[in-house]
């Protein structure tokens, strides 16, 4: 996450709440990620979280089953 620069990072393990899911029985690897970061400025959605897709790949597909991603530049952020 260190390339997106973000000036906020968050994250929730959401794993208790997909307990029995098919693809993660136990309900593991389940995440919420809240990033604020300039890079995002003048960027699409998708291509926010394409760029942070592009940070966590190591991660996937083993320690991370499900990512919800939130992406917004500083001044979209709450």
């Amino acid at each position: 996450m260190a390339a997106l620069a973000p000036q906020s990072l968050e994250v929730w393990d959401e794993s208790k709440d997909h307990v029995g899911h098919s693809g993660a029985p136990k309900g593991a690897g389940h995440f919420h990620v809240l990033i604020v970061s300039e890079l995002f400025a003048q960027k699409s959605r998708l291509a926010r979280h394409r760029l942070v897709y592009d940070a966590v790949t190591d991660l996937m597909p083993h320690r991370v089953h499900a990512l919800s991603i939130q992406a917004l530049t500083p001044s979209e952020s709450p």
